[in-house]
C-alpha cells in the first residue's frame, strides 16, 4: 500500500502537470465503491474548474479547486495515479496481474481498472487513476465543507512528535506496531515505515505499546521521519504496484532494513530477520537488536 513518501512523491511529481489547468473531460468507470461522489455528480462538480493545489494530508491528495471545493484522491492498495504517457512494467494487465512488456507499456491506454481519466484545457497529458482492487477512492467536497475520514486522522507522521505517541501509548495494551499503523495516531505511516522506524528504534513490533517509554517514543518518531524522509527522496518503495507519476520506480526498497527481509541477516548484527503477524498484517524485526 502506497505510505505517506509514495504520497508526497506522487503531490510532487504530480503538481507540475495537474495544477493550474483547468479541467475539461472527466471520465469514469460506473458507480461502485471506489467512487464516495458518484461519478454523474464528480463529473458536474470537476467540468470547467482549475486546480490551484494539491497538497498532502496523511496518506491523502487534496486537489483544490478554483470555487473553493475539493478533490480528495485516495490511493489505496494498489492505486497508480500516473500522467498519459508514463511507461512501466508496474502497470498491469488485468488477467493474471502479468506485468505489461516493455512494448506494451509504451502503448498503454486506458483499461477497465482506469476509473478516473481527466482531461484539461492547457496543453499537457491526462492524468489516470487506476486501481486493480478499488481499494483507492476518490471524493469531492463542497466549499466549507470537510471530509468524514481526514477529520479522524491524528498528526501528520512528519510534524508529530514523541510526546504526541507517547500519550496516545498509555491507554493501549495493544502491540506498538498496531499503534503505529492507527492513522488517528500518526497519519501517513504504514506496514513498511512502521516496521523500518521500530528496527531504527531498537523496539520489538510486537512490544505493548503502554510499555514503550517516553525516551523510545522519541526514538520511533525521529526514525519513521527519517526513514520517510529517505524514501521521499529516493522515490517512495516499489514493492508492487507503486510507481511514480511518470511511470518510474522509487529506489527505497533496495534501502529497507527489515521489511519483507524474512530470514536474511540483519543488516546490523547479521541475525536472520524474523516475522510475525500482527493485526493481520507481516512484521518483520530483528530479534537481536531490538527488545
Amino acid at each position: 500500500m502506497p505510505e505517506l513518501p509514495e504520497v508526497e512523491v506522487t503531490r510532487r511529481k504530480l503538481s507540475p502537470v495537474l495544477v493550474g489547468r483547468t479541467i475539461t473531460s472527466v471520465e469514469t468507470t460506473r458507480k461502485s465503491y471506489f467512487f464516495i461522489t458518484p461519478p454523474q455528480q464528480l463529473k458536474q462538480r470537476l467540468l470547467d474548474r482549475r486546480v490551484e493545489a494539491l497538497d498532502r494530508v496523511g496518506k491523502y491528495l487534496l486537489a483544490r479547486l478554483d470555487d473553493e471545493s475539493t478533490l480528495l484522491l485516495h490511493l489505496g492498495m494498489t492505486g497508480q495515479l500516473f500522467a498519459a504517457g508514463a511507461l512501466s512494467p508496474r502497470l498491469l494487465l488485468a488477467k493474471g496481474k502479468r506485468a505489461l512488456t516493455p512494448e506494451v507499456a509504451r502503448t498503454f491506454s486506458p483499461d477497465a481498472h482506469t476509473h478516473l481519466i481527466l482531461g484539461f484545457r492547457e496543453a499537457g497529458p491526462l492524468i489516470y487513476f487506476r486501481d486493480v482492487r478499488k481499494f483507492g477512492k476518490v471524493e469531492w467536497a463542497a466549499p466549507g465543507s470537510e471530509f468524514t475520514r481526514v477529520k479522524k486522522l491524528g498528526p501528520d507522521a512528519l510534524a508529530a512528535t514523541g510526546v504526541q505517541l507517547f500519550e496516545a501509548a498509555q491507554a493501549r495494551s495493544t502491540p506498538v506496531k498496531s499503534l503505529l499503523l492507527d492513522q488517528g495516531v500518526l497519519a501517513g505511516v504504514g506496514n513498511i515505515y512502521a516496521d523500518e522506524a521500530l528496527f531504527l528504534a531498537k523496539v520489538r513490533v510486537d512490544r505493548r505499546a503502554n510499555r514503550v517509554t517516553r525516551a523510545e517514543c522519541d526514538a520511533i518518531v525521529r526514525a519513521a521521519q527519517k526513514v520517510m524522509r529517505r524514501s521521499i527522496v529516493t522515490g517512495g518503495s516499489s514493492i508492487s504496484d507503486y510507481v511514480q507519476p511518470d511511470g518510474t520506480d522509487g529506489g527505497y526498497q533496495n534501502e529497507r532494513r527489515v521489511y519483507a527481509r524474512t530470514g536474511e541477516p540483519c543488516k546490523t548484527c547479521r541475525t536472520p530477520i524474523e516475522r510475525l503477524v500482527i493485526a493481520q498484517r507481516s512484521s518483520h524485526f530483528c530479534p537481536r537488536c531490538q527488545k
